[in-house]
Order: C-alpha cells, then sequence, then structure tokens
C-alpha cells in the first residue's frame, strides 16, 4: 500500500492585467510527486529516477505500449523529431511505472500519455501539446494556437478518446515500440 506524503496533479490559474486593461489568463497543469510511503519506507520517487535525467536530459514520453492509437502516436512523434528531443518508454515497463511515481501517478495507471522531463511532468492535453512543442514545424505553432481552448474542453476530447482506444483502434500483445 502507497501513501501519497506530497505532490501531486496541479493546476496553476494565473490571470494578469496589463495597463492596457487586457486581461490573460494562463493555465498550466503539471505534476510531481517527491515521496510516497511504501510500508514503513519513504520513497523519494525525483531521486529514485534521477539517473534517467543525469546523461541524457531529453524529456521522456511516456505511453501505453499495446494501444495501437499509442504506438501510431509515438511513430507519428519519432517522424517528426528530426533532431531526437524525445525519449520514449512504455508506461507498462518498469521504468514507466516509476517515472508515473515520480509524476505523481498510481504505478499502473495506463490512462494517459505523460510527457516527463527533469523539473515536471505534464498529463492528457497538456502532454500532448507539450510535446508538439519540442517537434518539427508547423507543430509548435500548432500547439501555441490550441493552447487557447480551454483545458477542460482540451481534456475532455482526450478523455473520450482515450476511454475508447481499444475499442477504436484495436491493441496488440506486446508494445511494438522499441527505444
Amino acid at each position: 500500500m502507497a501513501l501519497a506524503i506530497s505532490g501531486g496533479c496541479a493546476r496553476q490559474f494565473v490571470s494578469r492585467t496589463g495597463h492596457d486593461k487586457s486581461r490573460r489568463r494562463v493555465i498550466t497543469t503539471s505534476c510531481t510527486l517527491s515521496r510516497t510511503q511504501t510500508g514503513g519506507d519513504v520513497v523519494d520517487w525525483v531521486e529514485a529516477t534521477s539517473s534517467f535525467f543525469e546523461r541524457d536530459s531529453r524529456p521522456i514520453m511516456l505511453f501505453d505500449g499495446v494501444c495501437n492509437l499509442c504506438n501510431g502516436g509515438v511513430r507519428f512523434v519519432r517522424n517528426n523529431d528530426r533532431n531526437r528531443r524525445i525519449r520514449f518508454e512504455a508506461l507498462q515497463s518498469e521504468a514507466g511505472k516509476n517515472l508515473l511515481k515520480r509524476s505523481g501517478r498510481a504505478p499502473d495507471d495506463i490512462s494517459s500519455v505523460v510527457l516527463v522531463e527533469k523539473d515536471r511532468s505534464y498529463i492528457k492535453s497538456e502532454a500532448v501539446l507539450k510535446i508538439m512543442e519540442y517537434i518539427d514545424l508547423p507543430f509548435p505553432q500548432l500547439a501555441l494556437f490550441l493552447q487557447f481552448v480551454p483545458l477542460f474542453i482540451r481534456d475532455f476530447v482526450y478523455d473520450n478518446i482515450a476511454d475508447n482506444r481499444y475499442a477504436i483502434f484495436g491493441y496488440s500483445d506486446s508494445c511494438e515500440i522499441i527505444d
């Protein structure tokens, strides 16, 4: 049994008012989990997974390794990431489970793509937009445009696709993508 000590996912809403009386609302979702208590031991998951970022600071895209839609998404990102700015790891792998814990998620939660950077993590539509920022043109510009769609709408669409991904796209018996 694991007990979260600190961290989790947090959404920040920041409103700024300028001299021109315009208001700008910024919404960010980040997930972090610094420690969990398993039995009598306290595990600092940021420290426990720091080796993933010691020699390679590129972010890691966690994906459902048996989902055909997710595997297609990984192939799409690879084909549009000529500079290889993103690494990949299946959610079901041991490394993926540890990175999920680092991100404040349950180790068996395969409901969402997660992008793990050295200092923070992104889930659902926020992860998709952040991934788009890393790949080649025109996707960073598209991500900039899509960030103005309210988060609850983006996550509603994301959740509906994610909840039906096996029924629509099917699944395979094992992970097809090897990094």
